[in-house]
């Protein structure tokens, strides 16, 4: 059932007078829920607890977090066809996505639960004393990871499970050992409350502190903003756009003690099409292209905005072969009337540049909130010259760029902003050969992919999801995967301490039984 309210550790509250609703885009009307926006009051109450939290939840076995983030996924799930309807009210997706990133929410809390059971996800280190080396002793020194404390995660606008209030940013702080408070997403607060009260359920079920789960409504950015300014939160998750990243990021910086803000913000995705594969394969890739550009209206922060080629015959069928399939596509629904008033506006000043040509538009009548899909393309030296060109068009939108040679389209890539993923398509000799080309593209994104399309992050220990600003704020982390983890811990050295008094990570028999880093040597023995 949604109240509208806000979860203050285990109960609910709706002090403020400040209320909204969500909308259904593909309706194009509001929904009937009305949300109260978290008052000052309720916001310090939330964070006085999370602290007050941390201070038991920290210490917590690896064992009963594993049980506590299994029981979300089991309360979630539990929640069945309401929360999809809901998913689906607030969204304007189908419901195949909707159940595809359930999936893939429970996978992602059910996957650190077994990282944190196991335990080695510490990096415990021990490097053993020498009392009797000269010229001076060697202490006894041992270092692991350590929660940071309470963390603030923003829910995302694209993705209402997988990014959201249970979603990764929520499941590997919790994993850390941080209590989370969720300032949850406006356009989709009644998702958020279900998701919310399976996270609470599971709390009380498996004994968690109160207060290791709070989620707040806010339809504004003064929510946000005194959360990250509160002295009691010490570290933010957020995923969204550029502009809202990097505000949170500066307020946190402002703070009399500073904290990380770990944001994933815009990207591109360039494409890098060489000679080869157009020549081989154009209608192929083009086929390809067009439906990753459209998948999910273009909403993923993964979807191809930028395609890099060298000016032939090849680049010509590729561009006009990507028009006619793009247009071919059905347009579907966005986020949000903002969201879709945004593409509108962001599309027509990129494509209304001077020396810009539109290859495809989709001009037939779409119903209300549907994005109209569009190619464009231009000169290399026209790109490099005109920044505006750069900018991230969020929706079905893609640039295709007609390089003079190699060497121009290495300047394009090098002048590009940091971005999350790079594709390179091309035969095998060919990379071999444009050496120049991928170290460019790896100096400027976190995942590199060879001869397909960046739409679809696979959930694994491999993935790298971040990249050089402005994709991520720290592109020394992922936000997917398990070692996204590493984000919300810090190392910590025990000098000289007694055996006995150290954490189970540390001791010399090794209870836990994790892999251990001893003396240089990496091994599960004790000592």
């Amino acid at each position: 059932m949604i109240t509208g309210k806000n979860y203050i550790g285990y109960g609910q509250s709706s002090t403020s007078d400040i209320t909204y609703k969500t909308f259904n885009p593909e309706l194009n009307t509001e929904n009937p829920w009305v949300f109260h926006e978290a008052s000052a009051e309720e916001i310090d109450e939330a964070v006085r607890l999370a602290s007050r939290a941390f201070e038991s939840y920290r210490d917590i076995s690896g064992k009963r977090k594993a049980e506590f983030l299994n029981a979300i996924a089991d309360e979630m799930e539990a929640l069945g066809e309401p929360l999809l309807e809901t998913y689906m009210q607030e969204s304007g997706l189908p419901r195949g996505r909707a159940e595809g990133e359930r999936g893939r929410t429970l996978f992602q809390l059910r996957t650190f639960a077994e990282l944190v059971a196991e335990g080695s996800w510490t990096e415990a280190t021990i490097d053993t004393g020498i009392l009797d080396r000269k010229p001076a002793p060697k202490p006894d020194l041992r270092k692991m990871l350590i929660p940071l404390g309470a963390v603030v995660v923003f829910g995302s606008s694209n993705f209402p499970f997988a990014y959201s209030t249970a979603g990764g940013d929520t499941a590997s702080a919790l994993a850390a050992g941080c209590p989370v408070i969720v300032k949850s997403h406006p356009m989709h607060s009644g998702t958020g409350e279900l998701v919310a009260s399976a996270i609470v359920k599971a709390a009380e079920k498996t004994g968690m502190p109160e207060g290791v789960f709070s989620n707040l409504n806010s339809s504004g950015v003064e929510v946000g903003t005194k959360l990250v300014q509160h002295p009691g939160v010490k570290a933010v998750g957020f995923t969204g756009s550029i502009k809202g990243g990097r505000a949170l990021f500066d307020l946190a910086a402002k703070r009399e003690e500073p904290i990380p803000v770990f944001a994933e913000m815009g990207s591109i995705n360039p494409v890098v099409a060489l000679p080869s594969a157009l020549k081989e394969k154009a209608g192929f890739w083009a086929e390809q292209y067009a439906g990753s550009i459209m998948l999910g209206t273009g909403q993923f922060c993964t979807s191809p905005g930028l395609i890099i080629g060298i000016k032939g015959a090849e680049l010509r069928e590729f561009t006009q072969t990507l028009g006619e399939k793009i247009t071919a596509i059905a347009p579907t629904c966005m986020l949000h009337p903002n969201i879709h008033g945004a593409f509108n506006r962001l599309k027509e000043e990129v494509s209304g540049q001077p020396e810009v040509c539109v290859v495809a538009e989709y001009e037939k009548t779409v119903k209300t909130n549907y994005a109209q899909q569009e190619i464009i393309t231009v000169e290399g030296k026209t790109f490099l010259e005109n920044n505006t060109l750069h900018k991230e068009v969020f929706g079905p939108f893609s640039v295709v760029i007609q390089c003079e040679d190699k060497e121009e389209m290495t300047t394009v890539i090098k002048n590009l902003e940091g971005q999350l993923t790079g594709t390179i398509l091309g035969e095998e000799e060919e990379l071999r050969e444009n050496g120049s080309v991928v170290e460019a593209l790896q100096n400027r994104v976190g995942r590199m992919i060879c001869n397909g399309v960046p739409t679809g992050v696979e959930v694994c220990p491999s993935m790298q999801h971040g990249g050089p600003y402005p994709a991520s704020t720290d592109s020394r982390f992922t936000a997917v995967g398990i070692h996204s983890i590493k984000r919300w811990a810090r190392p910590f050295s025990y000098q000289d301490w007694p055996g006995n008094l150290l954490p189970d990570e540390l001791k010399n028999d090794n209870p836990l039984g994790i892999l251990r880093m001893v003396n240089r040597e990496k091994t599960t023995a004790g000592l």
